[in-house]
């Protein structure tokens, strides 16, 4: 238990443990957040508070809620372009601003590439920056070097919503015992150990949010948004995303997850395994099915399977990214893929999804800055990866058949 810390509950206590034996780690580095945005505040407001005013180099492709501890921090985010082997900050041709503070990595839909990761650690480090990792696609897994040592100085792991474990809420921060500067390192275990407890009226939010959830989803748009406010404003309701964190803001008081958040995370980790071989059979699936595929057959085709995208197939991925050639292919492939009675989605379009209401506190580069990041986030479905190998090959027939028309 680090200087500060709060004393944990049983099950808190257990869901450090249990990460730490997921990732070969110690339970002490674990630290707890009621969301994994709070966190990533924590971390960047240490790193802010250590020299005031610098950059954080990250990508647009992304949720803005990945950006907003960055700004909320005090900090400026930079955008770099997209790798086309990992859909994170590509490190070919990196130009690292001589104020950085920080390069984020992040495992989009949970693609891990050990020679970017490695790339972007030696870039930061070499620049006197952190390398943060964002794991919120790939709870428990981390990008490592050739020693099998986490890469990263500080790694994010989300258990909110529409992420691996589905648990609505929850977060955990690793932070390494490697870090260079001890000193930051301390001040970062400070601040995320300082956090405190949610209040009680947080934890019935989070306990009714699932049949809050199922009840606006089933109302007419206009009602839902009426009822939505409502509860918001009453405190009985949490949501994924506030208007605030589309303009820049980490909204809510940032705290650490109660007794019962932490046992929905035990409970979902406990089946996590299983899951991993479900979805690593399904991108196998999607990858044979597209890559069969005639318009999967160079970069200039309307359909890219992501043969260039993702290093290693049987990778267990929160979803499998396709990319069409425009956002109304895009768009038609969503919605068909619903229409057969499966989940898709347009992640990440726009940029800083589900768009920024103020575009202006986080710095967006001008269009054409970033071409690759537009392309993908322009022609973006991704596809869902719980579901059955024959079942992944029939959403995948059916996105090609939408992409020749």
């Amino acid at each position: 238990m680090g200087a500060g810390e709060k004393s944990l509950g049983p099950a808190a206590e257990e869901l450090r443990a249990e990460l730490a034996r997921r990732t070969g780690t110690r339970a002490g580095e674990w630290h707890l957040a009621l969301k994994a945005r709070y966190g990533m505040l924590a971390a960047f407001g240490a790193l802010s508070a250590r020299g005031g005013e610098g950059s954080v180099v990250t990508q647009p492709f992304t949720c803005c809620t990945a950006v907003d501890p960055i700004v909320s921090a005090g900090l400026r985010p930079v955008y770099a372009e997209l790798s086309p082997r990992s859909l994170a900050v590509d490190p070919a041709g990196l130009s690292l601003p001589g104020d950085v503070r920080a390069v984020v990595l992040q495992n989009t839909c949970g693609i891990i590439d050990e020679g970017d990761a490695l790339a972007l650690a030696r870039a930061a480090h070499g620049a006197g920056a952190i390398l943060v990792e964002d794991c919120a696609h790939c709870v428990g897994r981390m990008a490592r070097d050739a020693a099998g040592e986490p890469l990263a100085d500080v790694s994010v792991h989300s258990f909110g919503v529409e992420k691996m474990l589905r648990t609505s809420f929850g977060g955990a921060i690793w932070v390494s015992p490697r870090m260079a500067d001890a000193s930051l390192r301390a001040a970062v275990e400070s601040a995320l150990d300082a956090l405190p407890e949610m209040t009680p009226a947080r934890g019935r939010a989070a306990r009714l949010y699932r049949n809050e959830i199922r009840v606006l989803n089933r109302l007419p748009r206009p009602a839902a948004r009426v009822l939505r406010g409502a509860l918001e404003r009453a405190g009985l309701f949490e949501p994924a995303v506030t208007d605030d964190e589309r303009s820049g803001r980490v909204s809510g008081t940032p705290a650490r997850p109660d007794e019962w958040v932490c046992s929905r995370a035990l409970e979902a980790l406990s089946s996590e395994d299983s899951q991993l071989v479900q979805r690593s059979e399904a991108v196998r699936a999607y990858t044979r099915t597209l890559a069969a595929s005639p318009l999967s057959a160079g970069a200039a085709a309307p359909l890219e399977a992501p043969r260039a995208l993702v290093p290693e197939f049987s990778q267990p991925l929160l979803a499998y990214p396709v990319f069409l050639a425009d956002a109304v292919r895009a768009d038609r492939a969503v919605a068909e893929v619903l229409a057969a009675g499966f989940y898709a989605r347009p992640w990440y379009r726009p940029l800083l999804y589900p768009g920024a209401l103020d575009s202006g506190a986080y710095g967006l580069p001008a269009a054409g800055a970033l071409p690759l990041t537009e392309r993908c986030s322009a022609g973006a479905v991704m596809l869902p990866t719980d579901v059955s190998p024959q079942d992944a090959e029939r959403i995948a027939r059916i996105v090609a058949r939408v992409a020749g028309r």
